[in-house]
């Protein structure tokens, strides 16, 4: 299609790679020059596909009208304006406008945060620009520029290959081929289907292995995933199956009381009372129990939770992996960079002749150790930069280019003398890589990768004046040697060299075996502290490592993660769901396809698993898992996509800081659900019982409307803007199956409401029969009591087990802030009569004001009371039993 954006008649994919870097005026070992590309990306701008436009204000506002709730709320306008009640009418559009627009700002803000969070996992690409390779976004490509690839990148434009080393790629996303194709070099016919392009590498589309460079041939829309309409659409993401459940709840509250509101209206009118009376009563029914700070409040906890862990490193690419975040019980993490510092620096040299501490003593002039550093630095992808910077490529790849440069052997240099013609691409399934590099008509390999697979391919040995031939004792005696490097903590490779005529020979034969590279990649120091935590938390943490198990183990007790009576395994056994293998704590030499299966195994049992994973290989793993978790700073492209949650820090105390979010998330979102169901319940309950008990309505839906406007909204915000337990971790993870609303989150719903009720009635008796108030002040001190009852539940919300008086409720500032406003905004109608006479309210004296603060305190009273008398039978019957009272808080 539009494979290329410069001129000419032939398609690059048919032309020969020299012919392709001449029409794109770029040279393969230099690039574009800086000003060469700020020209190109003026012309043909950035490499960006158009993409669906996100949602438009207009849009979402709409959406805040798309709802069972508003529908009832119209149709109690409308019904009060049938009847004439003009006022009324006018509350209900102002509730209306008011939760409209509360709910357009929080999905507004929480639309744009998700734009936000996305923009922080910008793609990047490898390129070489006037003679440097350099890290830039992909959107800053430009024809002509030389893009390095390599296993795991996804790719980002489309790219004709000059150099190519057993390149694959997954090209599913074009052509829907399944299976990975291979990749040259070599020109393609000038007709061939875009499925036998082998000399392309189109955008969107994934490298499976092997590396490349090649040249960018079209970017953005020009690109072959620019012209295929359905791939440039992205579709919104599906809510979570935590917002699906609170929506389906709202639904359910809204169509249930619904029908009750209608039987209501019909019982009443049968038994003879007037149509009118029924029908506000109805209207109060139903206007009671919806709950109108539901949706907006679930939506801001939600997004609250996204950015408070992206500032915490932990990048959540789906919404559901926030709920499942709390619920996890094993961890699957890798080793390098994750429990490590991937700081790697080599520290120990195993020669033939002995070993060397390279740190202490240098080469020393050793001609074994300058052999062996020089494969090290010349069958090496990284790049040290200038002078001694940090440079870009594989850490371990970087630590050995530098032992190299403080042995003399500059890269550069190197390759000046023996030019690299050839690269065999590192792969899991050899676990080894080589070069190939002209020297006086032949050709040196160099290999490096784990030391058994470079023995295994090794026929000699240094020795003397004289390579010797490699025998099984002496394979056995590096085996001992290799085993004795992990267990000093270091990782272990091993470099062999070989001499071929040909550049298209195999490269892992007739080799000479040279000795072993000791690295060292420290553990982080606060990984001890996050493994502590994981065991209060009830989660087990399992390493599993490509590494040695003797250097794996090394590790593990370093960071605390094995104990003395734990296992270490090399491998997975295939045999059922880890019969027998709990106390495992490393599974060390494990391939990607071990991974998958180690997943499934712990899944089998009923645990929930969080992954951590890099590479490639591990991407149908971190898919598996019931939470993905990918390196931000190292992880592969292909990596970022199956997972869940990304590390921007790739650090593991930030898994933990993730599951610690994750729980008090969910806490929060039960606690305020808790918190509106239970409010909105006692005003079904005062307007239901007052009908069926032929008594006027204690309060006015006027007077509910604007009730579950202050009371609805504010104190569920600062519910959810809670911090959570001090000792959120150290219980037990929830079943992932438990609903938001379990039966004791249930029963404790209606014991407060039924308090709740009961005092608001209290109040109405005393007024009325003890104290003979008018009806304007009965209703008045009935709405008040109901209003600061409501207030005073969000104490009541305390998890089960914290202190009364201090506890995540009373530590939350949003509280004391949110019962500060409310309580002025209940307050100042009473006092105002001006605003009063809307609401039907007059101003009380302070007998009046006595009643209602002494009525609305009794609920809090009383389940307070609740809560210690039943936490202290619970005690008495089965100590330690963590499980939450009949009066007790959010929390089970």
């Amino acid at each position: 299609m539009a494979e290329c954006q410069a001129t000419g008649t032939k398609p690059a994919h048919a032309l020969p790679a020299a012919e392709v870097l001449t029409r794109f005026g770029t040279s393969l070992h230099e690039g574009l020059t800086n000003a060469e590309a700020q020209r190109r990306r003026a012309r043909f701008g950035p490499n960006m596909i158009p993409a669906k436009e996100r949602a438009g204000a207009f849009t979402l506002l709409l959406h805040q009208l798309a709802s069972p709730v508003v529908y009832l709320l119209a149709a109690a306008g409308g019904l009060s304006l049938y009847f004439g009640d003009w006022r009324e009418a006018a509350a209900v559009i102002v509730v209306l406008a008011v939760n409209t627009g509360l709910g357009f700002v929080t999905e507004l803000r929480a639309a744009r945060s998700v734009e936000g969070l996305r923009a922080l996992g910008t793609r990047s690409a490898r390129v070489r620009r006037g003679g440097h390779r350099q890290v830039l976004a992909a959107e800053d490509l430009v024809p002509g520029d030389i893009v390095l690839v390599e296993g795991g990148d996804a790719v980002p434009a489309d790219i004709r290959l000059v150099e190519a080393s057993s390149l694959g790629a997954d090209e599913s996303t074009l052509t829907g081929e399944s299976v990975p194709v291979d990749k040259s070099a070599d020109a393609a016919a000038a007709d061939a289907g875009l499925a036998e392009r082998s000399s392309m590498l189109f955008r969107g589309t994934l490298v499976t292995r092997g590396s490349a460079a090649g040249v960018v041939v079209a970017t953005g829309a020009a690109t072959e995933l620019g012209g295929v309409s359905r791939l440039v659409e992205q579709a919104e993401p599906d809510a979570s199956p935590l917002e699906r459940s609170l929506e389906r709840l709202s639904g359910q509250m809204v169509w249930g009381v619904l029908t009750l509101a209608v039987l209501l209206a019909a019982l009443g009118v049968a038994t003879g009372k007037e149509l009118r009376l029924m029908t506000e009563a109805s209207i109060a029914l139903a206007v009671a129990a919806i709950p109108e700070g539901l949706p907006v409040v679930a939506t801001l906890t939600l997004a609250r939770g996204m950015w408070r862990m992206a500032r915490s490193n932990a990048l959540i690419e789906r919404l559901s992996a926030v709920e499942t975040l709390g619920a996890t019980t094993v961890i699957l993490t890798d080793k390098t960079g994750t429990l490590t510092e991937n700081r790697m620096t080599v520290r120990r040299l195993a020669l033939p002749a002995g070993e060397l501490e390279l740190i202490e003593q240098g080469c020393g002039g050793s001609p074994e150790a300058e052999r062996l550093l020089r494969v090290a630095v010349l069958c090496n992808d990284a790049s040290l930069g200038q002078g001694r910077g940090e440079g870009s490529g594989d850490p371990m790849e970087r630590a050995l280019l530098q032992a190299g440069r403080s042995a003399g052997l500059d890269r550069e240099a190197l390759v000046r003398d023996l030019p690299p013609v050839r690269k065999h691409a590192f792969d899991a399934s050899t676990r080894m890589m080589a070069t190939f590099h002209a020297s006086g008509g032949r050709f040196v390999v160099a290999v490096k990768g784990a030391p058994e697979a470079v023995l295994a391919a090794s026929r000699r040995t240094v020795g003397g004046e004289r390579d010797q031939p490699l025998d099984d004792v002496t394979r056995d005696l590096w085996r001992r040697r290799v085993e004795d490097l992990g267990a000093s903590g270091l990782r272990v490779i091993a470099c062999a060299e070989g001499t071929v005529d040909e550049a298209d020979a195999p490269p892992f034969e007739e080799l000479t075996f040279l000795g072993l590279v000791g690295l060292e990649d420290p553990a982080r120091e606060d990984v001890p502290q996050a493994m502590a935590a994981c065991r209060q938390a009830g989660i087990r943490v399992v390493m599993v490592t490509g590494d040695h198990a003797v250097t794996a183990r090394s590790i593990a007790r370093a960071v605390g993660l094995a104990g003395p009576g734990d296992r270490v395994v090399e491998g997975v056994p295939g045999a059922g769901p880890l019969d027998g293998l709990e106390d495992v704590a490393v599974f060390a030499r494990v391939s990607p396809a071990e991974k998958l299966s180690l997943v499934r195994a712990y899944q089998q049992r009923g645990a929930v698993v969080a992954m951590t994973g890099d590479g490639v290989n591990d991407a149908p793993a971190l898919k598996q898992a019931d939470i993905g978790v990918a390196m931000g700073k190292r992880g592969t492209d292909v990596a970022r996509e199956a997972a869940a949650m990304i590390l921007l820090d790739d650090a593991f105390p930030t898994i933990v800081g993730a599951i610690r979010e994750g729980r008090v998330i969910f806490d929060n979102i039960r606690r305020f659900v808790a918190y509106l169901l239970a409010c909105n319940l006692s005003e079904v309950m005062v307007v239901g019982l007052a009908v069926l008990s032929a008594l006027p309505l204690p309060i006015l839906p006027l007077q509910i409307l604007y009730l579950n406007v202050v009371t609805d909204v504010f104190p569920a915000f600062a519910l959810a803007m809670g911090e959570g337990r001090d000792d959120i971790l150290e219980r037990p993870p929830r079943d992932p199956k438990e609903p938001i609303l379990a039966r004791p989150q249930w029963v404790r719903i209606a014991l407060h409401a039924a308090v709740m009720t009961a005092a608001t009635f209290g109040a109405l008796a005393v007024a009325e029969f003890w104290l003979a108030r008018d009806r304007a002040t009965v209703v008045t001190v009935t709405f008040l009591t109901l209003a600061f009852a409501q207030l005073w539940q969000m104490f009541n919300m305390r998890a089960a087990g914290s202190r009364p008086l201090r506890n995540e409720v009373t530590r939350n500032p949003w509280v004391w802030a949110a019962l500060l406003l409310c309580t002025a905004l209940l307050v100042g109608p009473a006092c105002l009569p001006s605003v009063g006479t809307v609401l039907g309210l007059v101003p009380l004296d302070w007998i009046g004001w006595t009643l209602v603060l002494s009525a609305s305190l009794a609920p809090l009273a009383v389940v307070q009371l609740g809560t210690v008398v039943v936490g202290a039978l619970k005690a008495s019957v089965c100590e330690g039993l963590n499980r939450p009272g009949i009066f007790g808080g959010s929390n089970s």
